[in-house]
């Protein structure tokens, strides 16, 4: 746990986060972050990676699933499992 003080910042208020911790988050200044209260605590999140939930639903609706397990089950004989019927 880390304490710090809130801080004037022109009209606003301002917390100093220490730059390790940042770089744990992956964060740098200017990076863009959602902050909201949750269970009376002050929540920062990072923000998704700019189009990556585009680039995901490109790549469904591509159905090229198997290119991100190539040759998984290659090796295996499939048919020789047996499903329990109810």
């Amino acid at each position: 746990m880390m304490r710090t003080n809130i801080i004037q910042i022109g009209n606003s208020k301002g917390l100093i986060l220490p730059s390790d911790l940042l770089q744990k988050l992956n964060l740098s200044l200017k990076s863009t972050v959602n902050v909201f209260v949750e269970d009376e605590k002050i929540v920062i999140k990072s923000e998704p990676r700019q189009g990556w939930a585009e680039a995901f639903k490109q790549f469904a609706l591509s159905g090229n699933e198997e290119s991100l397990f190539p040759d998984v089950f290659d090796d295996e004989d499939l048919n020789d499992l047996t499903w329990e019927q109810k």
